[in-house]
């Protein structure tokens, strides 16, 4: 595999590679029968469920972004009332005048609540409303045409803008886990560490697409802009990032205490080895679907390297991709 550092060597000045640290330590840190255990745990019927709720949250995630990325942040602020709306009111009537979001998540809300526990709905809610909330907030940002936040701040709005806190709540869809438990400290930083590497993993995959359409709410833009990087030198550092955050994902997961009880110990169980799951799952779905890579994905996934698309000429020259 060509270093990093070889993009000229090789004669292919506008080649990238993403860092061999990443693809060796997603491997490493994430076990690969987690993608397998969640699966495992649960029963056909709940298989099924699962795998309905995830593909219709995919578009819940989705489809506010990918929409939004053509609205202005008033018009995404109205997508986000009606959404809240219907999420609190899934059984009314929706108004005939307004967009069809509205009934989608009535129908779809009015049957999940049937099938998930009662502690899972409430964090899903109140996760999705942080989630439209960061959503607006980028479009506000993208009316300002000039970047203006510093990696940190991006950071802050990113790990609300991923959509990945709101997916969580599959990981307790058939089991009702109590607040002390959910809690949990270790816990909650298992979670905080699987959104910043679900989020870095995911911001390294799709920045090429992204810069060439002028979406520049990408941690490699930010690093590119703030830190001064080059596009190389800002992809290498997010890949060693995320490997550290993966040695750290591990070590707090065996620092988990056992319990004394069964029931706390499964639910545990299942909220560690899905978080995992949701990591490496993040992974395959980049390269094996087109939204980033369109077929290539997975030669990328195999050769870690790929060519700069052409930015759009009518946008402003926001980022410095010469080495």
């Amino acid at each position: 595999m060509p270093s990093a550092a070889s993009s000229h060597k090789n004669g292919a000045a506008n080649t990238r590679y993403f860092h061999p640290e990443l693809s060796r330590h997603l491997t490493s840190a994430i076990p690969p029968y987690w993608h397998r255990l969640l699966i495992l745990r649960l029963t056909i019927r709940n298989v099924e469920l699962f795998a309905t709720f995830s593909m219709f949250l995919e578009y819940l995630i989705f489809q506010p972004q990918d929409c939004s990325d053509k609205m202005d942040a008033e018009g995404v602020q109205q997508w986000v009332n009606i959404i809240m709306d219907a999420f609190q009111t899934p059984n009314l009537p929706r108004p005939g005048d307004e967009p069809i979001i509205g009934e989608i998540i009535c129908s779809f809300w009015s049957n999940a609540m049937t099938v998930i526990s009662p502690n899972a709905q409430i964090r899903f809610i109140k996760e999705f409303e942080i989630f439209l909330k960061a959503v607006v907030e980028q479009a506000q940002e993208r009316e300002s045409v000039v970047i203006v936040s510093d990696v940190d701040a991006y950071m802050k709005l990113r790990r609300n803008t991923l959509g990945a806190k709101p997916a969580f709540a599959l990981l307790e869809m058939n089991i009702n886990v109590p607040d002390t438990l959910y809690d949990h400290p270790l816990l909650v930083n298992l979670r905080n560490l699987a959104v910043d590497m679900i989020l870095l993993a995911n911001d390294l995959y799709s920045f090429n697409v992204e810069q060439s359409k002028g979406d520049d709410h990408n941690i490699i833009t930010h690093l590119v802009l703030h830190g001064h990087l080059t596009v190389q030198d800002a992809i290498n550092h997010v890949a060693m990032k995320h490997s550290h955050l993966a040695k750290e994902f591990l070590e707090v997961a065996h620092a988990i205490p056992e319990f004394d009880t069964p029931e706390p110990e499964e639910m545990v169980r299942r909220l560690v080895d899905g978080l995992g799951n949701w990591i490496q799952a993040n992974e395959c779905w980049s390269f094996e679907t087109w939204r980033y890579f369109q077929d290539d994905g997975l030669r990328v996934q195999k050769e870690r390297s790929v060519s700069l698309l052409p930015r759009n000429t009518t946008l402003p020259p926001i980022i410095q991709v010469s080495m």
